[in-house]
């Protein structure tokens, strides 16, 4: 999501920006400023920005720096929401690039704006490009809703890819109303490789079928990607309301305790602090919670002591972070609700997520004192489960 790193560019003006985006990539000292300036951009609102990415959108590809730049501001046109852009967006679906064709197609999806039946064909046509591009295609086609494709989606419901499979799946569940094939989703929730359980938690939000949310919250793949599905499945109209019977399950998927998931045994590292620390920095979310994991049984002199050591090495990496975070409320170790506080108050995108952990740690610890910082944010934060835990740990506190 482009949003966590705007403040990446926070330095970069809105009319540097123009001028940069559409400046030959020879003449700048760095021509990589051009697809920052993209970025920036699509935090703009002014319609003169929207015609520069609109603009930067067709830049030639045959220049690296232009082609990246192009990927970047259709982009930012998703984000900018205005169906102005969707001429050029469909315009991009025929390019070679199949990174921009991607891009083009969440940006239509993003834009949510009505569809012609020509539109719809042309991106049938997108459907015959290569799997990632595939199932890009077939999201856009469920996430807007669109009943005339069901006999194209339909067979691919067999693909032998699973992330085409899977996406078909959720389009026959939510569109065609034929939740059956979902199934076969629930055992990729703990598959080995790490891309086709994320795919699957996609997958099942789509789909749009609440029975699957039980188990959505028990699977070992980033927090935040399980509570955006969830979040899908119970409260699709974004209005902070989760009905109560759901409550409960929303609550341990924020609270995210490792010990909870449903972890393979090789994912689980010994109980030993080198094999802790490598791996809450390994790639796969499934070996972080591991780690994360054998850290809370550990004895709690030995835990202290490494979440100290680990504090001083790692506190700026928002994995790490997380996780210590986490782990300090969870088991409610009052001597590092320092962490709890300073978690609360980041305000750096990147660390949205541990400022749910730190939401759930005031709660575990009882830190009163920062009622204020919660009522501000359960108001205000813009991510809905960070809003949602606080007007729920807020409801506790009192």
């Amino acid at each position: 999501m482009a949003e966590r790193f705007d403040n990446l560019v926070e330095g970069l003006t809105e009319e540097r920006a123009m001028a940069v985006i559409l400046a030959d990539p020879d003449s700048l000292e760095r021509p990589v400023d051009k697809y920052m300036a993209a970025t920036r951009l699509g935090a703009s609102n002014s319609e003169e920005s929207l015609d520069v990415l609109i603009q930067a959108a067709e830049l030639d590809p045959e220049h690296l720096f232009n082609r990246i730049t192009r990927r970047k501001a259709i982009d930012a046109l998703g984000r900018r929401k205005s169906p102005k852009a969707l001429p050029s967006l469909f315009k991009a679906l025929k390019c070679s690039d199949e990174a921009a064709v991607i891009n083009s197609v969440e940006a239509i999806t993003k834009i949510d704006a009505p569809l012609t039946e020509a539109d719809h064909e042309k991106l049938l046509e997108a459907l015959k490009g290569e799997d990632i591009q595939k199932r890009a295609v077939i999201q856009a086609f469920c996430r807007l809703g669109v009943p005339g494709v069901i006999n194209s989606i339909s067979p691919l419901q067999d693909d032998s890819n699973p992330l085409v499979a899977g996406a078909a799946r959720a389009y026959m569940s939510k569109v065609a109303l034929q939740p059956d094939g979902l199934e076969v989703l629930i055992p990729q929730l703990v598959d080995p490789i790490a891309g086709r359980r994320r795919s699957a938690v996609i997958d099942l939000g789509d789909a749009g079928d609440v029975t699957r949310l039980e188990a959505l919250v028990t699977a070992p793949v980033s927090m935040s990607l399980r509570a955006r599905s969830a979040f899908q499945l119970v409260d699709p109209d974004k209005t902070c309301q989760v009905p109560e019977k759901y409550a409960e399950l929303i609550t341990q998927l924020l609270q995210d305790n490792p010990q909870q998931l449903k972890l393979r045994k090789e994912w689980i590292c010994d109980i030993e602090p080198t094999e802790i620390e490598n791996n809450l920095q390994h790639r796969d979310e499934a070996r972080q919670y591991g780690g994360a994991s054998s850290l809370m049984a550990m004895p709690k002199a030995e835990r202290m002591i490494l979440i100290n050591e680990i504090k001083e090495k790692l506190w700026s990496d928002y994995v790490t972070h997380y996780y210590l975070t986490a782990v300090v409320g969870l088991q409610g170790l009052e001597e590092r609700s320092d962490l709890i506080r300073l978690a609360l108050a980041e305000t750096i995108p990147q660390y949205t997520k541990s400022r749910i952990a730190a939401a759930w740690g005031c709660l575990r610890l009882g830190l009163v004192d920062q009622k204020p910082l919660l009522e501000e944010l359960s108001v205000s934060a813009f991510w809905l489960p960070l809003k949602w835990t606080c007007q729920r740990v807020l409801k506790q506190l009192s």
